[in-house]
């Protein structure tokens, strides 16, 4: 037989997020023909010290959090359903360490922003919890919003001139 041709399909497949265990084995030398010290490699660093995740893990925690608007709470109930147990404080826990850690690219990020002639927002409404009533409520990021204030003022006090040269501690 001959080949004249062929048909082609593409059909779309998914692999679920895959959790794994990385392991680092640090060595230990002691030299035989002296009694020296028993000599090893330092540990590496890691955002959350003598802890479980990489900095990939903790990536996705706060992709799901901030980009994704998923709770801890949700997001604990997704690795649980793949195996993994955690507990919401610690997903708490691993961003919060994490935004210490990129706080001063934050910062300049702020003063970046104070240093603009103009800034431009977006002002979609979203839902946001009600802390204490149970239920949900809208709020703005507009111009009038309690966010943008709060923005603005951090911006004003957050930026000063030996940190942003250009700008002048004020919100243009």
């Amino acid at each position: 037989m001959t080949k004249i041709g062929e048909d082609v399909s593409k059909r779309l497949d998914v692999i679920p997020a895959q959790w794994r265990v990385l392991v680092t084995r640090r060595p230990k030398y002691i030299c035989r023909r002296c009694s020296g010290p028993v000599m090893q490699a330092h540990a590496p660093e890691h955002i959350v010290p003598g802890g479980l995740p990489t900095e990939a893990a903790i990536a996705q925690v706060i992709v799901s959090k901030f980009g994704d608007h998923t709770p801890f709470y949700r997001q604990a109930e997704i690795y649980a359903r793949q195996g993994i147990r955690l507990d919401r404080a610690t997903l708490g826990n691993w961003s919060g360490r994490a935004c210490f850690h990129l706080q001063p690219g934050a910062d300049r990020m702020r003063c970046h922003l104070a240093a603009a002639d103009r800034l431009f927002m977006d002002e979609t409404t979203a839902p946001v919890l009600d802390p204490g009533r149970g239920q949900t409520t809208r709020v703005t990021s507009g111009r009038s919003s309690p966010t943008t204030a709060a923005i603005a003022a951090q911006v004003r006090r957050s930026c000063c001139s030996d940190v942003c040269p250009r700008s002048q501690g004020r919100l243009r």
